[in-house]
């Protein structure tokens, strides 16, 4: 092989990895929404996308996004910024951008029937009059994609429930939700490679000591 051929192997463009996972994040735009129980979606990716090195957000798909590669595997990290009750147009354009199956869509959102630090990977099932799930089930027209539940808690009565969810975090929980970001960054590995259960108790595990002293 001749220099300049050699040149041009080790330089010529290379084929851009398949995206292997989208994971979307839901929460509000803004700084007034920014601490508020409903953005535990929102902290979660970007936890995840403080786990990898010089990852930053651009604007795409009507949200911030960034791709980053995670034990080898191409994972696109999606923060819809069309608020809360519309988030599927989101989800919807980077669905239809890579091709993607439902399966292949992961979504991080709060749960209000799962005790506050409580996390739960599930496949499927219904929105549970949740509007982010309700706009992403309505755009890809399938209920065929994973939700990770962040427990939240519930206020006790359902017609406090919105004034609950767009409410900061309280001061007394801020130990719990720190180290649920964090131990979701530290084991999305896990996940990634399809090991949810492995991923649940590890997250469970790492943050029970603060959940446990919250209770006390």
């Amino acid at each position: 092989m001749s220099l300049i051929s050699y040149l041009k192997e080790i330089f010529k463009p290379q084929k851009e990895t398949a995206l292997v996972q989208l994971y979307v994040g839901l929460g509000n735009p803004g700084a007034q929404y920014e601490a508020n129980r409903h953005n535990i979606g929102f902290m979660v990716v970007d936890a995840i996308a403080s786990s990898v090195p010089n990852t930053s957000f651009r604007k795409k798909f009507n949200g911030l996004y960034v791709d980053v590669v995670i034990n080898g595997k191409k994972i696109g990290l999606l923060k819809p910024m069309t608020y809360m009750n519309e988030s599927g147009q989101s989800v919807g354009a980077a669905r239809k951008f890579f091709k993607l199956e439902p399966e292949q869509i992961v979504v991080f959102h709060d749960e209000l029937d799962l005790e506050p630090g409580k996390m739960r990977v599930k496949e499927g099932g219904g929105h549970a009059g949740h509007n982010g799930l309700r706009s992403i089930e309505a755009h890809l027209g399938s209920r065929d994609y994973k939700r990770v539940r962040l427990g939240i808690g519930h206020p006790g009565d359902k017609k406090r429930v919105k004034t609950y969810v767009l409410n900061d975090f309280a001061k007394a929980e801020q130990p719990w939700v720190e180290e649920l970001q964090y131990a979701v960054g530290k084991h999305i590995g896990l996940l990634v490679n399809g090991n949810e259960s492995d991923f649940m108790s590890k997250v469970a595990h790492d943050i029970a000591h603060v959940v446990k002293s919250e209770k006390e």
